[in-house]
């Protein structure tokens, strides 16, 4: 009895280790972090090959002080890891503009953006989490606030 519980053990763990990983042709969702004011963006993944995606992110604000937009593009490299788990790197680039209400200050810039981090990728639903870091260098005149932001967001998109 304990040489068949001990290979029926050994057997869910082959099959849960084995599963091989793909990179979903779309996933859509929110990717939810904080840099220089930007919250939430609308983030669309498209797989273009078997370990390659490109990734667009729309984040906007509108506050009491603040109306800004920015649009992200970032190709990645994505790699598995194991069990659901993938890492990925990416380097890409943007454009947004920043304009501070009741003030004569309204910029557009461009940055370049590199990108690491990790996913996991739900079995039993569609859902695909990540946690990512996307520095970004801006160029712009007399940019508001440094000319660099690290980007830190967590990510939650549906896999179709």
């Amino acid at each position: 009895m304990k040489k068949i519980i001990l290979s029926a053990f050994m057997l869910m763990g082959l099959a849960f280790s084995t599963q091989a990983q793909e990179i979903s042709k779309n996933a859509l969702g929110l990717r939810l972090g904080d840099n220089d004011g930007f919250g939430g963006e609308i983030s669309y993944q498209r797989g273009l090959s078997d370990n390659n995606r490109l990734e667009l992110d729309l984040g906007w604000r509108n506050s009491n002080n603040v109306d800004a937009f920015k649009l992200t593009g970032v190709y990645q490299w994505v790699w598995n890891i194991d069990g659901g788990f993938n890492w990925y790197a990416g380097v890409g680039g943007g454009v947004g503009n920043w304009a501070v209400k009741n003030a004569d200050y309204d910029k557009t810039f461009a940055f370049v953006a590199g990108n690491l981090g990790i996913e996991y990728n739900f079995d039993e639903v569609p859902i695909q989490l990540s946690l990512d870091i996307r520095p970004e260098l801006y160029f712009a005149d007399n940019y508001y606030g440094d000319n660099f932001g690290p980007d830190l967001a967590l990510g939650i998109r549906y896999r179709f």
